[in-house]
This record gives C-alpha cells, sequence and structure tokens, in this order.
C-alpha cells in the first residue's frame, strides 16, 4: 500500500470507540487499519462512476495480505 499522508477525524461515543478498539484487538487486528479496509471496500462499492480508480480485485488483495 501507498505511504498514510492524510488523516481523518472523526467524532464516536467512547463507549463505542472502547468497544471497537477492544474488538480488534481481539482479532489481532490495529483499529486504523480495519477502519482503512472498510474505507477501501465501501470506496470500491460505492465507485460506480469512478471505476477506474478503483481496481476491486487488486484492493482485495491487498486487504488479504493485511491479515
Amino acid at each position: 500500500m501507498s505511504t498514510k499522508d492524510a488523516g481523518m477525524r472523526i467524532r464516536v461515543e467512547t463507549e463505542l470507540r472502547e468497544a471497537f478498539v477492544q474488538a480488534c484487538q481481539r482479532q489481532g487486528f490495529a483499529a486504523a487499519e480495519v477502519l482503512r479496509d472498510f474505507m477501501r471496500q465501501y470506496a470500491a462499492k460505492h465507485a460506480l462512476t469512478q471505476s477506474s480508480l478503483f481496481d476491486v480485485s487488486a484492493l482485495e488483495g491487498a486487504m488479504r495480505s493485511h491479515r
């Protein structure tokens, strides 16, 4: 994957954040990587007019390599 050079700040309930982080840890994943994987999948699924920007098979391969 390319260098991570952008950030995103979101506001969530403390309880939701803690439950998410704990669930990620139990599965052996970093919360940030789970969020990035979700973002890749969501962007690929909903990029109907931008299909040239997202190669779903390449994204799926990249996500598998992180697990």
